[in-house]
């Protein structure tokens, strides 16, 4: 059973003390492949650096909502020349954030189409991070051409899932669907087409009932294939294997890109 975990922030501190022990565990629960997506400008360097050496690790590029003060206009012509140079295989972690309040929304859109024109010349999908803005996303989403993407941790409307779908979007499921508290989420994980259904982990966060209150980890990703493979009906091996192929259609890669 060969898994791919589809957002993994797996080259932040929170893993440098053990980082080869954690991809060790991960590779040894069929965890293969792995995106890393970057949350600022600062951090591509070492992402990069990570992904190049690592086997089944492939980076995303991008500029996280919630770090939107860290953001320059000058990291989007940055963003453009390593995108060129490096290839990467996504846009992300990219989106609007509306959860904080006190956020400045208008830059945030800013900083977000600016992305979104990169991925749409680079015909790169995009790793989306959406809270209380969904509407806003797919709105501006509309206006771009772009080759659909993943709509991490989903946690919309109906409705709004079917506005993704019609994007050629995927749905990230990870550890918060093994709570049994997360009744939208599960609803969702057991009823949207299975095409469109990928796995993520977001280690080192949102961690799976069994580890709550701990560091996530690429490793636990078996559980949440366990979870959503009970709540669809099937095997454990045929979910598996058709996020699987559903990922490395999304980010163009053959079943022997490591």
């Amino acid at each position: 059973m060969q898994l791919f975990d589809t957002h993994c922030h797996i080259d932040v501190p929170e893993f440098a003390a053990d980082r080869d022990a954690v991809l060790a565990r991960a590779r040894a629960a069929g965890v293969s492949r792995m995106v890393v997506p970057a949350v600022d400008a600062a951090g591509w360097p070492e992402l990069v650096a990570l992904c190049r050496k690592e086997e089944g690790l492939f980076p995303a590029l991008g500029m996280h909502p919630i770090y939107i003060e860290r953001h320059r206009d000058e990291h989007v012509d940055a963003l453009r020349e390593w995108v060129a140079r490096e290839r990467p295989v996504a846009i992300g972690e990219i989106g609007l954030d509306f959860f904080i309040e006190e956020t400045d929304r208008e830059r945030q859109q800013v900083i977000f189409e600016a992305q979104l024109a990169v991925a749409e010349a680079y015909r790169l999908p995009v790793l989306l991070h959406v809270r209380k803005a969904h509407d806003q996303v797919l709105q501006i989403l509309k206006r771009f051409n772009l080759p659909g993407g993943i709509a991490h941790a989903f946690n919309g409307s109906l409705p709004q899932a079917e506005q993704y779908l019609a994007l050629g979007f995927r749905f990230g499921f990870g550890g918060m669907l093994t709570y049994e508290r997360s009744s939208r989420i599960r609803k969702m994980a057991k009823t949207l087409p299975l095409e469109s259904i990928v796995l993520e982990t977001d280690a080192p966060d949102m961690t799976p009932a069994s580890h709550h209150g701990e560091r996530n980890s690429p490793e636990y990703l078996p559980e949440v294939v366990q979870h959503l493979a009970a709540l669809r009906g099937m095997a454990v091996e045929e979910l598996a294997a058709s996020t699987t192929a559903n990922a490395l259609n999304l980010f163009g890669l053959a079943p022997a890109d490591r």
